[in-house]
């Protein structure tokens, strides 16, 4: 049976990414996103349920995040899911699901009273992180 482990969030910051060095000198970036869902329940009231899902960016788009991510900021993130398995100290057994980044596209920030459609923030920076291509080495 094919498998295929594939996802797409786009959502804003929670909090500013959380970044820290690696020993073998790589760098890995935490992010943490508020994805909103607006459907209608039974009693045709508008209800809003948002999701907080747990990102880590590795390598240059882990310093590409901790440069340019602010809390609050809106980002678009294409990954993969990644289940971190551990056991306590008391022997508990826990699992947490997680978004391995491989792709990160970073967004215009919207100021107080931009129309949603303008671009509110003229600061340049990168829109996409890749890998590079492996003609590139």
């Amino acid at each position: 049976m094919a498998n295929y482990n594939r996802v797409f969030l786009l959502g804003n910051l929670t909090a500013d990414p959380e970044t820290r060095d690696l020993p073998s000198g790589g760098v890995v970036t935490d992010l943490r996103l508020a994805v909103n869902r607006t459907y209608r329940n039974r009693e045709g009231e508008l209800t809003e349920e948002v999701s907080f899902i747990d990102c880590t960016a590795y390598g240059r788009t882990a310093e590409i995040a901790r440069d340019y991510l602010k809390k609050g900021q809106p980002s678009f993130v294409e990954g993969r899911l990644h289940q971190d398995r551990w056991e306590t100290n008391a022997g508990d057994k826990r699992s947490k699901l997680k978004v391995v980044v491989e792709r990160l596209v970073l967004l215009p920030r919207r100021t107080e009273g931009a129309a949603p459609s303008e671009p509110a923030d003229t600061e340049s920076f990168p829109t996409e992180t890749e890998p590079p291509a492996a003609s590139d080495f």
